[in-house]
């Protein structure tokens, strides 16, 4: 499989509640991939949609597809979701940081008599 360059930004394909419940199936089935058929028995959405949804999430890099005979095998792209977590991780570290010493000084101000 190719490198990808990602031409959506992962954050808006993810804001849909349908793609993050494709993203989750396929970080759950162990890297085995799932075909659009198999998506689209577990979700509440047709076929032509799955392969939409399917479409965008691979426009932002988060999964890649392989050609099995006729059908078409979804994965997660693991260098796309490792640059959301990079992301996150550095977003949220900070802000985690932040957080923590700001509870570490009302802590010490409450003890003051």
């Amino acid at each position: 499989m190719a490198s990808l360059s990602p031409v959506g930004d992962p954050f808006d394909a993810l804001g849909d509640p349908n793609r993050r419940a494709i993203v989750e199936m396929l970080g759950s089935g162990g890297g085995d991939g799932r075909s659009v058929r198999e998506i689209a028995d577990a979700l509440p959405i047709s076929r032509p949609a799955v392969s939409r949804h399917l479409r965008l999430l691979k426009d932002a890099g988060l999964v890649v597809e392989q050609a099995q005979g006729t059908r078409r095998i979804y994965r997660l792209h693991d260098e796309g979701v490792e640059a959301v977590h990079r992301y996150l991780a550095q977003v949220w570290g900070t802000a985690a940081a932040r957080f923590r010493l700001a509870a570490e000084n009302i802590e010490q101000l409450g003890e003051q008599p």
